[in-house]
């Protein structure tokens, strides 16, 4: 339910105050049959019984017990609430939960993903109290029969209870249940008598606020707004960028537009300024925050045949990178600014320009669609439904999600950065792996009752029916949305990135990764596997070890386990950045790929390649080089030669100067070759190697004529007027493991200001050159360094008593250390 909310009503959190207590599954009715000894903790709201149990030293997020077989029973004395009507908004509950206001019931609510907005008259007296009801009871209860059963989740009733599929997917995410008012709770107060009661501030649904900012073929900006208000007819003004129109009203729908000829168009970062603009609202002369968005156009591409799927931003392609996320405190489920922005910082410092929020997760909240959009990043938007057969022949199951797909929307309807909205995640997957016809698996929740509401509510928007989806089968990777593991899970060779003909991947690349500090001692703790599978993601990783090191992955964990965690670290970076090297290169059927996951949910080697400490591991870095807006990659194109490709995505053109060699032993040029050019905006070029060196030469040893000339090419894109590095590629014609060379680093430190940077030199190519500075992060790591050239490496101080940096560098190649 909603409220129509005053013009100039006063919102204010209750925060502060709360106790927890858990009792015996209905073993009490109403609040003051609770025992006057119940123990009670103290507990933050927004916030989970989670979350309190670990702060007062009873819950171990490593090792959790169960949360939904007990009742929780939070409470708050309103004594500092002042007499008078109010409205309470419980933005979200988890998730069988009654509130009480005193002792009188006003509001049941059986959705994790509902907000609800309350009318009540205080007296300044009352206890507000909400028991969260055991969920096992609900998840036990028998419902219309399924058609399957997936094997992801433990509980087969999660499929008629809308609530977070997190904490019930063993081996991909600890055990830990989302219980308790993990959204804020807040009283909202009419305005003050001075001001019109009868007047509503935009609230959440499209009935009463609807606003929608788009950039049209010209260039303009179109913003359009619309507001149910009551009462007498007002003068309201539509007032951004200084410029304002008056609303026009039709039987209290106001509504107005504005053309905006001179508005900035948002971009994801990798493409140009995500600019964003204040929306007000002028009631008498006195002015009103709406919201903050930007302009940008946006639809997808599906091809002539129907089976592309492309993000096309204000006119231009974009290739989609990024990674999948899962959540930002899998204890807490925060929704607040603090706790997204180190995180997402994450992502963009990465490169990345979308994150994926899957069906299995839950809505992130509207400060996070904020962030986004100030950073750059587009949102890929699974509805929180995954794998199961839902009871969509249920009127009151299809009611609540209508409300909370349709509450969602509202909330985030200024968000530029909001760019797909997707039915779910692998739901058609589910049922046509097992044998099911499409008529059964492809069914009227995604194809009709999703997209509607998604239709309604953002016609702006493209809409994907699931995730994956749009091949012969919907796990085929080859047309529209992809879960790509060929190259990963299912151990496939690198060549298989190129031969799966992807389209976008909405999920791939999933191993378990290493951070700079992981050892042998943990086992197998935190290492991610599917149920019932009899291998897990370290049983992937060590494949690929064997395949790029030409090494045996099981005697050197027993013999030489450090080597072997060196190789572990930099392995799963080498494979992703193979592979999306070859989906960026020009030809590539792929318009986007998104890597399984962004951060991990619990200590260990996880899918994340940030740690769950927000620690990014040798894959971010790897991610980071591989997602760089201006980028130069090899494609090895067997007898026709090798390719170096050069991208440009930036709004402006660039000199450059391409600077190719061959070398022999890791050190001598063989042969080598330069070329001046300019790399034109959203361009790229595509230059055959042998063009640099005037002749043949057998540049990726396809032609073997005789023995191998060299071990490793080496591609360096600079910027012709700053000489700075821009980009480099490298390519191994005989194997990684024949450019290992025991290289002598020699390292500096350099000042400037505030700031610190490492000069790095090689008198040998060195692989996979590890940087360990306590206290400092780098700007690179894990990255090759070729001889002939200086490497500056910027250091990031992650705190204010960082010191003079000091530390190690290591390479691949041999056992010797610098010191610095």
């Amino acid at each position: 339910m909603s409220l129509l909310i005053p013009i100039g009503s006063e919102t204010s959190l209750l925060a502060e105050g709360w106790s927890l207590a858990l009792t015996e599954p209905g073993a009490y009715t109403l609040p003051s049959d609770l025992p006057s000894g119940l123990e009670c903790l103290p507990a933050s709201v927004p916030g989970t019984v989670a979350a309190a149990l670990e702060a007062a030293g009873r819950f171990d997020r490593d090792n959790p017990g169960p949360l939904i077989d007990r009742d929780a029973w939070y409470r708050c004395p309103l004594a500092g609430e002042a007499p008078g009507p109010a409205i309470l908004r419980f933005a979200g509950l988890a998730t069988v939960a009654e509130v009480f206001l005193g002792e009188t019931l006003i509001l049941s609510s059986t959705s994790m993903f509902e907000s609800h907005d309350v009318a009540v008259d205080l007296t300044g007296t009352e206890t507000l109290s909400i028991c969260f009801r055991a969920l096992k009871p609900h998840l036990e209860k028998p419902g219309p029969r399924a058609r399957w059963r997936p094997r992801l989740m433990n509980s087969q009733g999660l499929r008629l209870i809308r609530t977070t599929a997190l904490g019930f997917m063993p081996g991909w995410c600890p055990e830990v249940h989302a219980v308790g008012p993990w959204r804020p709770v807040s009283v909202i107060r009419p305005p003050a008598s001075s001001r019109p009661a009868s007047h509503p501030l935009p609230a959440r649904e499209k009935r009463e606020f609807a606003v929608s900012a788009t950039l049209d073929e010209g260039g303009s900006g179109l913003l359009k707004v619309s507001l149910a208000l009551d009462g007498p007819t007002r003068d309201l003004r539509l007032v951004c960028d200084g410029t304002e129109a008056r609303f026009a009203n039709d039987d209290g729908r106001y509504s107005a537009e504005l053309r905006l000829s001179d508005i900035k168009p948002w971009w994801p970062h990798t493409h140009g300024e995500p600019a964003l603009y204040d929306v007000t609202l002028k009631v008498d002369d006195e002015e009103f925050p709406l919201v903050r968005t930007g302009f940008r156009s946006l639809k997808t591409d599906r091809g002539v045949d129907g089976d592309d799927f492309a993000i096309i931003v204000n006119g231009e392609k974009i290739f989609c990178r990024g990674a999948v996320w899962t959540s930002a405190d899998i204890i807490k489920l925060p929704g607040d600014r603090a706790s997204y922005e180190p995180w997402l910082r994450l992502a963009r410092d990465a490169g990345m320009n979308m994150i994926r929020v899957p069906g299995i997760a839950t809505y992130e909240s509207p400060e996070f669609f904020a962030l986004c959009d100030e950073l750059g990043l587009l949102v890929w938007q699974d509805l929180m439904f995954a794998n199961f057969d839902y009871p969509v022949a249920d009127p009151d199951f299809v009611i609540h999600v209508k409300t909370e797909v349709g509450q969602f929307l509202a909330a985030t309807q200024a968000s530029p950065s909001l760019a797909v909205i997707c039915g779910g995640s692998e739901i058609y997957q589910q049922g046509a792996m097992l044998g099911l016809p499409e008529r059964i698996w492809k069914g009227p929740l995604c194809e009709e009752i999703l997209h509607a509401v998604a239709a309604d509510f953002r016609p702006d928007l493209p809409y994907a029916a699931n995730s994956p989806s749009g091949g012969a089968l919907p796990f085929y990777p080859n047309a529209g949305v992809a879960h790509y593991y060929g190259v990963g899970a299912y151990k496939r060779p690198l060549e298989d990135a190129r031969r799966a003909n992807i389209r976008f991947a909405a999920e791939c690349l999933a191993f378990s990764n290493l951070s700079s500090s992981e050892t042998l001692a943990g086992g197998k703790s935190g290492i991610p596997h599917d149920a019932g599978a009899d291998w897990d993601f370290e049983d992937v990783r060590d494949h690929y070890l064997g395949t790029l090191y030409d090494a045996d992955p099981q005697m050197l964990r027993a013999q030489r386990p450090e080597r072997y965690l060196a190789l572990s670290r930099a392995v799963t970076g080498e494979v992703m950045e193979a592979a999306f090297a070859e989906w960026r290169r020009p030809g590539s059927t792929c318009n986007g790929a998104l890597a399984f996951t962004f951060q991990d949910v619990m200590p260990g080697p996880g899918w994340g390649v940030v740690g769950v400490d927000r620690t990014p591991k040798p894959a971010w870095f790897a991610l980071k080089r591989a997602f760089r807006p201006v980028q130069a990659i090899f494609a090895d194109e067997g007898t026709n030669g090798l390719d170096i490709h050069l991208l440009n995505e930036t709004p402006a053109d660039l000199p450059v100067v391409l600077e190719l060699a061959c070398l022999r032993d890791g050190r001598m040029a063989v042969v080598s070759g330069r070329r001046d050019l300019t790399l034109v905006s959203r361009g790229s070029e595509s230059i055959a190697s042998t063009d640099l060196f005037g002749a043949f030469f057998d540049t990726n040893y396809a032609y073997r004529f005789g023995p191998p000339s060299h071990d490793v090419t080496v591609a360096r894109l600079k910027h012709a007027q700053t000489a700075e590095v821009l980009a480099e590629a490298f390519h191994f014609p005989l194997g990684r493991a024949r450019a290992f060379h025991d290289a002598e680093i020699t390292v500096s430190v350099a000042e400037s200001g505030a700031e610190f940077w490492l000069e790095l030199s090689t008198d040998v190519f060195a692989q996979s050159v590890s940087i360990e500075c306590a206290g400092y992060r780098p700007s690179d790591n894990g990255f090759h360094l070729a001889p002939g050239a200086i490497r500056r490496i910027r250091l990031a101080a992650l705190s204010k008593a960082a010191g003079r940096p000091h530390g190690t560098i290591r390479s691949l190649g041999g056992d010797r250390s610098t010191r610095f």
